[in-house]
Parts: structure tokens; sequence; C-alpha cells
């Protein structure tokens, strides 16, 4: 009785040290909060000029201006190929893989910037063409990927090929991000394609307060066949600034992603079993992809992860043994964790401080709760 009177005193002082930390967070939120408002700094983006339609017709030729150029194109290979600055330095935060599929994720923080994200994808048993026709049908993936609820296209240049469009997306216990981006494609040698994406403004998509319009957004990808194998790689380049604490994205990027990538391969093995659905418009950045410029066709020759043929040497998806692992979790760790999720929950979530704050000491109350009443029950147990 003496040890389960501790342990719970012990639960008892941690959970005051919980409630201190959340003020924390909370006073550090809104004291940032309060600053931003006297002291606003205007987000950098790109003006068009306004067409002479709301919503421009696909065959739109001298309303879009050359705002993706072969210069964007020779920013993201330098990035692709991880040239980076001389204090740029990379942070491995995932890598996995099964039979079928693999992933592995770094990330940087540049100075004065959002964090940036290098990632590469392999997936077995497709082709460059396919996993292109994959990545740009925005229609499709609005059936697939539960947290974009709406996108449209606004207008395409048939003179240079580039798109512009508008996204909305959805994530728990936050306004919905607006995205309005443009972008464009190439094709290089050997069946190497290139996308490259990034914020700008249009008269068809004014803001609107039920959203938070993403204000930074740089983008790319790009996907080519891996030699000696019927399978494709996807890299890409990710860097935006949609409002979220930087720490806290990382966490749920890196306890999240995998899930999400496995989502991403069923509906790619789906997408090539029904042949292509018509869905995308008849006009688009895929019909009026352009070429690679020869000088930055050379210089793009990174070679390709070291992903071994048979890829069934790291764990496996399901990991059965999970359960009794945190079935021995101390119960420290158990607080530490309530901790890091409280702090993801309520600077995830601005503007829903009570809303996440709520949710918070529900979790980590629970949590608490259920550890308490688990020890107990193993330490009765062995006392009898």
């Amino acid at each position: 009785m003496a040890s389960v009177s501790s342990m719970e005193f012990w639960c008892f002082l941690n959970l005051k040290a919980t409630l201190v930390a959340l003020l924390l967070i909370l006073f550090f939120h809104f004291s940032k909060k309060f600053y931003s408002k006297f002291l606003p700094t205007p987000p950098s983006t790109l003006h068009l000029p306004s067409p002479s339609s709301s919503i421009s017709p696909p065959d739109s030729r001298s309303r879009t201006p050359e705002i993706v150029s072969d210069s964007d194109l020779k920013f993201l290979i330098d990035n692709l190929d991880e040239k980076l600055d001389e204090d740029d330095k990379w942070e491995n935060v995932f890598d996995k893989k099964t039979d079928f599929l693999y992933y592995e994720a770094k990330c940087c923080r540049p100075k004065d910037k959002p964090l940036k994200y290098l990632s590469t994808t392999v997936f077995e048993n497709c082709s460059p063409e396919l996993l292109r026709d994959f990545y740009m049908d925005n229609d499709y993936r609005k059936q697939w990927d539960k947290m974009v609820i709406d996108h449209v296209q606004l207008q395409v240049n048939t003179a240079n090929g580039i798109e512009i469009g508008r996204t909305i997306k959805k994530f728990p216990l936050l306004t919905p991000r607006e995205y309005v981006l443009v972008w464009r494609l190439w094709e290089g040698k050997d069946r190497t394609f290139y996308c490259f994406t990034k914020e700008c403004e249009h008269p068809s998509a004014p803001r609107q307060k039920k959203y938070v319009r993403v204000r930074y957004f740089r983008s790319g990808w790009r996907i080519r066949k891996v030699p000696g194998r019927d399978a494709s790689e996807i890299r890409m380049f990710h860097q935006e600034d949609a409002g979220l604490n930087v720490e806290m994205a990382k966490l749920a990027f890196a306890r999240g992603i995998w899930s999400y990538v496995c989502k991403m391969d069923n509906a790619l093995r789906k997408y090539s079993a029904i042949n292509h659905p018509l869905t995308t418009p008849s006009v688009s950045s895929i019909t009026l992809i352009q070429k690679v410029p020869p000088e930055l066709d050379m210089i793009s020759g990174n070679t390709l992860p070291a992903v071994s043929a048979s890829m069934a040497t790291l764990e496996p998806v399901n990991d059965e043994p999970r359960e009794k692992k945190l079935s021995r979790i101390p119960s420290k760790k158990i607080v530490a964790k309530s901790l890091l999720v409280a702090g993801g929950v309520i600077c995830l979530s601005r503007g829903h401080a009570g809303l996440g704050a709520k949710v918070v000491m529900a979790y980590i109350l629970t949590k608490l709760r259920k550890h308490r009443d688990s020890s107990s029950q193993s330490m009765q147990t062995r006392g009898t």
C-alpha cells in the first residue's frame, strides 16, 4: 500500500508540473499572438495581373506571366541534389520500407526561413508516367486524401504550361488552410519529370476570413525510373509557412507520415487498376509539359538511394509487440509524452486555445488514470 500511495503522490506532482508547463506554453503562445498583432509582417507573395474574366478559360494565354521559370527549376534541382548553404545541415527524420514501398525524409532549418524537408519515396511496380499523373491528379486526390476538402483550377497558360489553382486543406483542431499556388512541369532525359510549385495571388481567389492563407510555399519533385527494376522514385523538396509551430509540426510529421505514405501507396494501386480516371481537366500543366533546358538536364545527376532489391530488411508495418512495449513504459515517460502532445495540440491549434486545452487535459488525465489503474492491478497480482 505504501508503494501505491507513493506512486499516486508522484503522479500528483507530475500532474502539477504538467499544468505549470501548459500554462507556460499558453503564455508564450498568446504573447506571441499579441506582438504579432501590433507588429505585423507583410507576406511575400506573387501577384498576377487580373484576367478578363473571374475564372480564366483553360486556353488563356497572355494573362499568366512566366512566374515559374527555368530559374525556379534550377533552384529545385539544387535542393534535390542537396546543394545547400554552408550553415545548413540535414537532420534525419524518418526511414522505413516494406516489400513494395520505401520512404525516407530529412529536414533542415535555414536561417530566417521555414523548415525545409527533403524526402525520397520508391514505389515498386510503377512507371514514371503513372506516378507523375497520380501526383498531378488533384481531383482524384480529393477522393483518397481526406485533408483536401476542395480544389479548383483557376488558370492555365497554353504558351508556357503554367497552371494556377486553389486548394483548401483541413487539419485537426485548426482553421482550414488555403493554398493559392502556381506550378509548372518539365520533362528531361530518360523519362525524368520535374514539377515546381510556389504561392501566388489570383483575383479569382480573394482572401476569406474562414481560411488561413498560406503565405510562403516552395515545393517540387523529380520523378524517374529506378535502374534495373520495375519501380519509380519521387524525390521531393518542400518548404512552407502555414502558421504552425515549427517543432510541433515537425513532431506531427514524424508521427503521421508513414500512415499517410501507406495510404498514398494504396491510392496509387487503385489509380493504376482503374487506368487513369478521367477527372483531370483536358488542358493542364501535364498536357502542356515543357522540356528541361539542356544545360539543366546535364547537372541533375544525383544517384538514386541505395535501396536493395529485396526491400524487406527493415521492420514490418504491423508491429505486434508494440502493445507489450507500451505497457512497460515507465510513468515518467508517459507524462513526458503527454506533455509533448499537450504542447503540440495547443501550439498547433492557434486561435483555438480553449478547445486545445480541453483536449490536452482530457488526454493527460486519461493517460495518468489508466497507468495508475494498470500499475495497481499489477501490484495486487504480485501481492497475491
